[in-house]
């Protein structure tokens, strides 16, 4: 009975022992799940935020068309900036392209980049500020196959047509602003070519590659000798004593 008495505390000091290893095992284990599920969740929050930029920007692309296609003759079809789709200046009464200036679901704020023609004379593409990595890389609508493989979501330019806007500073614009870019007018001519540079003589010498010499002539060929005339015969001999 003593015997069986000094056995039974050190089982149970094992015994314990183990609960105690599975209890922290069980939660590590629920530690990576809960964190994996955290993650995945932030996953689907940014997909849901891309997609809803892709609905935004279509709503932008639309505007700029209608715009562009209620545009009177003689006039830009491009509008000077966002506010003039919210109501069209060019009409005496209410005419709006856009219904209200939508706020970035990846920034959270209303503020958006803009893509001009040429020295802000006209928005002609608009996108995200966010400096995020974007997660969609594939499967994009038909009008936007161009941001296939894009890498970063403020690289999603949406223009009127779906076609990529490429951006570039216009020869005489004023220098770029944060959340805008200018691009050349097709229209403008292009800059004049500099005119050559003169080197000078002693330039021109050394690198003026030296004239080739010119063939030798051939000789002249010699003239034929002047042809012997034929000497005369002697006359023949009188025979005198006939004419005596």
């Amino acid at each position: 009975m003593t015997a069986a008495a000094d056995r039974t505390p050190t089982g149970s000091r094992r015994q314990g022992g183990f609960t105690y290893l599975s209890l922290i095992i069980l939660v590590a284990v629920i530690g990576l799940v809960a964190a994996s599920t955290l993650k995945m969740g932030a996953l689907l929050q940014r997909a849901r935020a891309e997609q809803e930029l892709l609905n935004i920007g279509a709503e932008f692309s639309d505007a700029l068309q209608s715009y562009a296609n209620a545009t009177p003759a003689g006039q830009p079809p491009q509008p000077p900036s966002l506010k003039e789709l919210l109501k069209d200046p060019r009409f005496p009464g209410v005419r709006r392209h856009l219904r209200k200036l939508f706020v970035d679901p990846m920034t959270g704020s209303a503020e958006w980049g803009v893509v001009y023609l040429a020295d802000k004379v006209g928005v002609i593409a608009v996108y995200s500020l966010s400096d995020a990595k974007a997660i969609k890389l594939s499967n994009f609508p038909s009008r936007y196959q161009v941001f296939e493989g894009k890498t970063f979501v403020s690289d999603w330019k949406f223009t009127m047509t779906g076609k990529a806007a490429t951006a570039g500073p216009a020869d005489g614009a004023a220098p770029r602003q944060p959340g805008s870019i200018s691009i050349p007018n097709p229209g403008m001519a292009p800059p004049p070519s500099p005119p050559p540079v003169a080197l000078p003589e002693a330039q021109r010498d050394v690198a003026a590659p030296p004239d080739a010499p010119e063939p030798p002539e051939p000789p002249e060929p010699p003239e034929p000798a002047p042809a012997a005339e034929p000497e005369e015969a002697p006359p023949a001999p009188v025979d005198q004593r006939r004419s005596l």
